[in-house]
C-alpha cells in the first residue's frame, strides 16, 4: 500500500510536471498528454530495455495511466488551480517521485540477479529518463544535468540497494526518506556538482 501511494505521488508529480513544460513552450492538448506521459513513464521504459524487462511490462500499469490522464486533463482544463499549490509542494512531490522509482528500478534489476551496476543505471534512468524524454521534445537542456544535484541521489539509490545494504520494505522506506531528504536539502542549499566553463 505504502508503495501504491508513492507511486501515485510520483507519477502525478511527474506527469504535471510535463503538463508545465508543455503549456510553457504553447503546446496543444496532445502535446501536453505526450509529454505527460513520457515523463511519468519513459523512465520505466527505458529501464526496462536496459535491464531486459519486457517494455509491455508497463502497459500492467493501467491505474496509473488513467490517474495520470485525470490530473492532466484537470491541470489543462483549470491551470489556475494547481500552479500555485505546485510552486509550493511540487518540488517536495517531485522528489519522492525521484526517490520511488529510482529505488523501484533498483529493486528491479537487483531481482533478476543483475550487478551493482546495472542497478545503479537502472535506478538513474528510472528516476530521470521520463524529464529527460520531455527536456528533449520540448528542445530543452535536461534539467537533472545542470540544476542542484539530481541524478547523483537516484544513483545513490542504486549503489545501496545493489550492494543489498537495504532488501526489506522497512529498509527500502528509509532509504526513500533519505533519498526525498537529500533532494530536498540541494534544492533549499543550491547544492551543486563540481562544473567549468570553458569560455570563461
Amino acid at each position: 500500500m505504502t508503495w501504491d501511494i508513492l507511486n501515485v505521488i510520483g507519477t502525478i508529480a511527474f506527469a504535471l510536471s510535463g503538463v508545465i513544460v508543455a503549456m510553457e513552450e504553447e503546446y496543444d492538448l496532445m502535446g501536453v498528454y505526450i509529454l505527460g506521459f513520457v515523463t511519468a513513464f519513459g523512465g520505466g521504459a527505458i529501464r526496462n530495455l536496459l535491464i531486459g524487462v519486457p517494455v509491455s511490462a508497463l502497459w500492467e500499469q493501467g491505474d496509473l495511466f488513467v490517474i495520470a490522464f485525470i490530473a492532466m486533463t484537470i491541470a489543462f482544463i483549470l491551470p489556475k488551480l494547481w500552479i500555485h499549490h505546485w510552486v509550493k509542494w511540487g518540488v517536495l512531490f517531485d522528489a519522492i517521485g525521484l526517490a520511488s522509482f529510482a529505488i523501484q528500478g533498483a529493486i528491479y534489476a537487483a531481482n533478476i540477479g543483475h550487478p551493482v551496476s546495472a542497478a545503479i543505471a537502472a535506478a538513474a534512468l528510472t528516476g530521470t529518463g521520463g524529464g529527460m524524454i520531455r527536456d528533449v521534445l520540448a528542445d530543452r537542456k535536461p534539467m537533472f544535468l545542470r540544476q542542484e544535484i539530481y541524478i547523483a541521489w537516484a544513483m545513490l539509490a542504486g549503489l545501496i540497494v545493489g550492494m543489498g545494504l537495504v532488501d526489506s520494505t522497512p529498509g527500502y522506506i528509509l532509504l526513500l526518506i533519505l533519498i526525498v531528504t537529500l533532494r530536498m536539502l540541494s534544492v533549499s542549499f543550491h547544492w551543486r556538482l563540481p562544473y567549468r566553463r570553458i569560455n570563461d
